[in-house]
């Protein structure tokens, strides 16, 4: 990125229509701050909305919002007051069906989101990715690949900083890399240049109607290309791989188990894309199958782009993302790992078989909605004891004690009301060389802010195993 603006058309349109408007940011948020402090400076009007009072913020925010807004709208009923409002931002945790925000819509106002706004405006080429699984290790590695093979990249979307108040400095020769989740997608009139899926499970169902709508909103990664775009799709999904009839551009395929016409596969140990032998699935630093699947998806993406040796130079030295699959201490010969990123079911089910041994899982938390149906039986295959915590718990017990009533065998299974309790249970049954997984198959949203507070709290607790002695 360049230290002065660089003209940029799609920009200057988004400033001139902000110029004047009454525009409220819902959620302030750390990523909303920068937003509002650029259409602060780009002239327009603007409203802060939250839910949390005063004095839940700090003084330098409440100083920082004073000096950037027109008004300060906090409080349970901070929606009820979008009347004047004639462009409303809205955070990507609020449903775009809240009655609120379609009351503003049909009195005029125009409902959007930051990130909508950004690819609007972006000058460069955009890489999207989005999926139920893996989404996030996919990202980092088409970064990483990117960065390695020379490119002056930005990470953004749902992991990352805010990228709108950074877009007047971006060179049209950038590359912008952007996790997109469901909830960001759902409103989209606009999509990347190359659109990833990684693979379409039963997610969200807590904040989605129904599976129909958690899957139309991930279509809208590609739904808004043109025929120059790219749509890059897990073969081996039945649900990303029905989405091929639907793009307007070039679809590139990835498989573990079969060849695509087009794209990425493995054939005697090595990755190709198409007929072009890439690496060996060897060079491959990070652990399990899953993230074999997130290597061919981010070759797929960056296939043409990059030189091959730069693929290779990130595979062999990739040590992959915190919380997921994460070691993190080995105590008395047991080896503690934190997936705290697991947050659905099929992402425990990868990480499970990410291990040759049967490991103490330690699940439960949030329920977002999500069928535990099936389970049971991956669960009973890879553990030997399951420690169970939080709002699911009762859910994941009852999968586990009918696969094992049903194969007629038996194992431990233990509901904790803490991680430090479960933490300490889950060590109790351990013995040399045993692994201790931290796989929640669900959101954290019961007990801690975010899987990263949960996964750090996991790392606090087993670091002070045996400081007590």
């Amino acid at each position: 990125m360049t230290q002065n603006p660089v003209y940029n058309p799609k920009f200057e349109l988004f400033k001139r229509v902000a110029m004047g408007k009454n525009i409220g940011v819902l959620g302030i948020g750390v990523s909303n701050l920068p937003i509002i402090k650029m259409l602060n400076n780009l002239g327009a009007y603007v409203t802060a909305f939250d839910r949390r009072t005063a004095d839940k913020f700090d003084e330098e925010t409440l100083k920082m919002l004073k000096e950037n807004t027109k008004n300060l709208i906090l409080g349970d009923d901070y929606l009820d007051r979008l009347d004047s409002m004639e462009i409303i931002i809205k955070t990507p945790g609020i449903h775009p069906d809240t009655p609120q925000l379609l009351r503003a819509a049909e009195k005029g106002a125009f409902v959007t989101s930051e990130m909508e706004i950004f690819l609007s405006a972006c000058p460069c080429k955009t890489i999207g990715i989005t999926g139920s699984d893996g989404k996030t290790t996919t990202t980092t590695l088409i970064y990483e690949i990117l960065t390695a093979d020379g490119y002056n990249c930005h990470i953004g979307g749902n992991i990352g900083k805010p990228l709108l108040a950074n877009v007047e400095f971006m060179d049209p020769s950038d590359i912008v890399i952007l996790e997109l989740s469901s909830f960001q997608l759902q409103s989209m009139g606009y999509s990347p240049d190359i659109a990833v899926i990684t693979n379409i499970a039963p997610n969200h169902l807590d904040y989605h109607k129904d599976m129909d709508e958690y899957i139309n909103a991930k279509k809208n990664i590609f739904l808004y290309q043109n025929v120059s775009g790219k749509l890059v799709l897990n073969m081996e999904n039945d649900i990303t791989d029905s989405f091929a009839p639907l793009s307007s551009g070039e679809v590139i395929k990835f498989s573990l188990k079969n060849k695509p016409s087009h794209g990425a596969y493995i054939y005697r140990g090595k990755i190709y894309f198409d007929d072009e032998a890439i690496m060996k699935v060897s060079d491959i630093k990070l652990p399990g199958e899953h993230n074999v699947d997130n290597y061919l998806a981010a070759i797929c993406a960056v296939h043409g782009m990059v030189d091959n040796s730069s693929i290779v130079k990130v595979a062999k030295s990739f040590g992959g993302v915190p919380h997921r699959l994460e070691l993190i201490r080995e105590y008395k010969g047991v080896k503690f790992y934190n997936d705290s990123i697991a947050s659905s079911p099929t992402r425990t089910t990868a990480g499970l078989k990410s291990f040759d041994q049967k490991v103490i899982l330690i699940a439960g938390g949030y329920d977002k909605k999500i069928p535990f149906d099936g389970f049971g039986e991956i669960v009973v295959d890879k553990t030997k004891a399951v420690i169970l915590i939080g709002a699911t718990a009762n859910k994941i017990r009852c999968e586990v004690e009918n696969t094992l009533k049903k194969r007629g065998e038996s194992e431990p299974i233990i509901g904790c009301d803490t991680l430090e309790e479960a933490v300490k249970s889950a060590f109790a049954l351990a013995d040399v060389g045993d692994i201790v997984l931290l796989s929640p198959a669900c959101a954290s949203f019961d007990m801690f802010k975010n899987f990263e507070e949960r996964g750090n709290a996991f790392k606090d607790i087993v670091a002070l195993l045996g400081t007590e002695e």
